[in-house]
């Protein structure tokens, strides 16, 4: 009987002591995943309907935008990235870019493609669970992860900060030559 309700107990306690591993790993941008770590896996639906699994994507350079549409920042930057990564890369077969919407239901998620006149595929994020992959779950957003040809994480970004979204276009750029 000792047994059994040591290993409910330990059961019970383990959620709350993972979370708190999982802070503790985080950076101070709430980040749990670092440059260089293989990008853990996830397979989404887009706002078409159609699925994406990232692991599928080996072999093209992939970018992750974190987004949703309560979020000032996020409006802010989505226009630099239709423009300046969207627009020049889109034909390309070797890149792929992906905006994750967090915890949004699809009619708000089209309206927010609408109205930011963003065109590159958007996903559905229901629980923020691909988010919590990558990032606290209470932690904030607009954040872009570039993802190698390997599957390894080579940038974060977080917020919108001109110098560093020049240097992510500019690192999107390298990987692509």
């Amino acid at each position: 009987m000792k047994r059994l309700l040591f290993l409910f107990f330990a059961l019970c306690l383990l959620p709350a002591s993972a979370v708190r591993a999982q802070e503790a790993q985080a950076d101070s941008t709430g980040y749990i995943v670092r440059v260089g770590d293989m990008a853990p896996d996830f397979t989404v639906t887009l706002t078409d309907g159609t699925r994406v699994t990232l692991s599928s994507l080996r072999g093209k350079v992939v970018m992750l935008q974190f987004t949703a549409s309560w979020c000032g920042v996020c409006r802010k930057e989505m226009p630099f990235i239709e423009r300046d990564i969207w627009q020049r890369h889109k034909s390309d077969s070797d890149f792929y870019l992906l905006g994750i919407d967090r915890d949004e239901p699809l009619e708000k998620v089209l309206a927010f493609a609408k109205s930011t006149k963003v065109t590159y595929p958007l996903a559905l994020d229901p629980g923020a669970d691909v988010f919590a992959k990558y990032a606290l779950r209470e932690a904030g957003i607009t954040r872009n992860v570039l993802i190698d040809r390997d599957g390894r994480i080579v940038m974060l970004t977080r917020l919108y900060n001109p110098e560093e979204f020049s240097a992510l276009v500019s690192k999107i750029d390298e990987l692509l030559k």
